[in-house]
């Protein structure tokens, strides 16, 4: 069992623009390595991992996944595998948007450091839109908490071995995006906190937008019909302490 501290970067190789933030990250992340994103289209046309259109779990996701997003959720079951085979306590898995206020950053991280486990799933959010049912710990400003709903985005997250374990073991078939799926803690049983505020913030535009291109179908006061009746329904079912 490693208890050092790793890092994965979840990045396409070719992606020029993103280069330069990979460098940094390996450099100002601890023990940081490359994690070759998987290509969304290369992994649909060959049918690499069984996938559906939002039937799987309940509530049903009510948007068709795209390659992009077929991409992005096997490159984190593929950082969660490496976990698992490494036998690593837990790992930083980040994306290659991210960037880190040095400060809070470091708070963040005395508070990964102080309770993180093989059981950890800690989300590091660049959005402060969750909630605590409960706060766990306190260090400055930063927080680590049980939300109570789930946010969306994976731009930065610490991942026990177990809880690879139990989210690889969930999501054998995907039915939606790994962000949706995560929040769905009453199908993956896996705790998840967050530590707000963390210093993270995402680089997408200025690194020429988000890699997950995807072509929206219908008008766009059905698509919102449709995100805010499924955000409700995610809501229903909150964490509790």
């Amino acid at each position: 069992m490693d208890l050092t501290m790793h890092t994965l970067i979840i990045h396409m190789s070719g992606s020029s623009k993103r280069g330069a933030n990979v460098e940094h990250l390996l450099y100002t992340l601890p023990n940081a390595e490359v994690a070759v994103a998987v290509n969304g289209r290369t992994a649909v046309s060959h049918h690499v991992h069984p996938t559906r259109h939002g039937d799987v779990h309940d509530p049903r996701y009510p948007f068709p996944l795209s390659p992009g997003e077929v991409g992005c959720f096997l490159s984190h079951r593929s950082c969660w595998q490496r976990i698992v085979d490494a036998g690593w306590e837990y790992a930083l898995i980040v994306e290659d948007d991210l960037s880190v206020d040095p400060e809070a950053w470091q708070t963040a991280l005395s508070l990964v450091e102080a309770h993180a486990d093989a059981d950890s799933f800690i989300r590091l959010p660049a959005k402060r839109r969750e909630s605590p049912a409960t706060i766990i710990d306190q260090t400055g400003d930063s927080k680590l908490f049980l939300p109570r709903v789930i946010g969306l985005q994976t731009v930065a997250q610490v991942v026990g071995r177990n809880a690879a374990a139990n989210l690889l073991a969930a999501s054998t078939t995907i039915d939606r995006p790994v962000d949706t799926f995560l929040q769905m803690h009453w199908i993956h049983g896996q705790t998840i906190h967050t530590i707000l505020p963390n210093g993270v913030s995402e680089l997408t535009e200025s690194l020429g937008g988000s890699t997950i291109q995807k072509k929206k179908q219908g008008s766009k006061l059905a698509r919102e019909f449709k995100r805010t009746l499924y955000r409700a329904q995610v809501a229903a079912r909150p964490q509790t302490a």
